[in-house]
């Protein structure tokens, strides 16, 4: 296939973006979570013109919120919006497909071949429908491990019951009809008055409020809570946006306990190349709003 690539390569210009598909006749559009979707939106609130041969936007390296997919399908209501979810320890694992015949959905992705949820503490592997919450894994070609390193090789890639697994850190549970529900990356988790706190569930409760640009919630010490939630978070602008209006949002979609303890607003929240979100930036940015309290 032909691959086009925007005339401004320095920055995601939504309004650049969306000229030059309209332009190209651009089917497939490949992009990265929220980060990448939200200017794409702001531009398309201003037009959509040239953009009916748009047929697929594919979501990789981070989960599309669901919020985001509704306006999506608002403006281009042809789209078939896909999640796909994978690693280098285990290629390909799953993926959500959404369409404006049904609901949008955000974190329950429906795995591929030779995939498993294993317990916790690799004992097993957990049946459809079990509750409890373990590692997401892939058997089958697989790599052999990390190159130098055999700690991490041994960490992540694991033999249970005489088969062979990688596990790139992800957790979740496995649904009784075969779906599997993501948590979150175990590495950012946030452990808090005794309750494990996926960062992803808490940014993905705030960012279906209509005035959040971009979010990233981090952990920082609690002498109460042993670690508490924090949330940074950039506001769209024409937006008035109080940390009460997001803590009503967040009520919405998450329990009591998972609420952040404080919400640090800031100009820009700082990400990779690729979009995917810098969680030493945002646990820096979460201590430092400490002092100021």
């Amino acid at each position: 296939n032909t691959v086009i690539i925007q005339d401004d390569v320095r920055k995601l210009d939504g309004e650049d973006l969306i000229d030059v598909m309209a332009r190209e006749r651009v089917a497939f559009l490949q992009i990265v979570g929220d980060a990448f979707a939200r200017p794409i939106l702001d531009a398309l609130e201003r037009s959509n013109e040239g953009l009916s041969c748009l047929a697929t936007i594919l979501s990789g390296g981070a989960p599309l919120n669901s919020a985001l997919k509704d306006e999506f399908l608002k403006h281009l209501p042809q789209l078939v919006l896909v999640d796909g979810i994978g690693s280098s320890e285990a290629g390909g694992q799953g993926s959500l497909v959404s369409t404006a015949a049904a609901a949008a959905s955000t974190g329950q992705f429906m795995p591929g071949p030779d995939n498993a949820i294993l317990a916790e503490d690799l004992s097993g592997t957990l049946a459809a429908g079990h509750d409890g919450i373990g590692w997401w894994a892939k058997t089958g070609a697989i790599p052999l491990g990390y190159l130098g390193d055999e700690a991490k090789t041994k960490q992540t890639f694991v033999t249970v019951n005489n088969i062979r697994y990688s596990i790139p850190g992800d957790r979740a549970r496995l649904l009784a009809n075969g779906a599997i529900e993501l948590h979150g990356r175990d590495s950012v988790t946030i452990n808090s008055g005794g309750e494990k706190i996926f960062a992803e569930e808490v940014e993905h409760a705030i960012k279906h409020h209509c005035g959040v640009y971009d979010a990233v919630v981090a952990g920082r010490p609690s002498e109460r809570w042993g670690q508490e939630v924090v949330a940074i978070v950039r506001i769209r602008d024409g937006h008035a946006v109080s940390a009460q209006d997001l803590l009503a949002e967040c009520a919405q979609h998450i329990a009591r306990y998972k609420h952040p303890k404080q919400f640090v607003f800031v100009d820009d929240v700082q990400r990779s190349p690729s979009g995917k979100a810098d969680y030493r930036w945002a646990k820096e940015q979460a201590l430092a709003a400490s002092k100021l309290v």
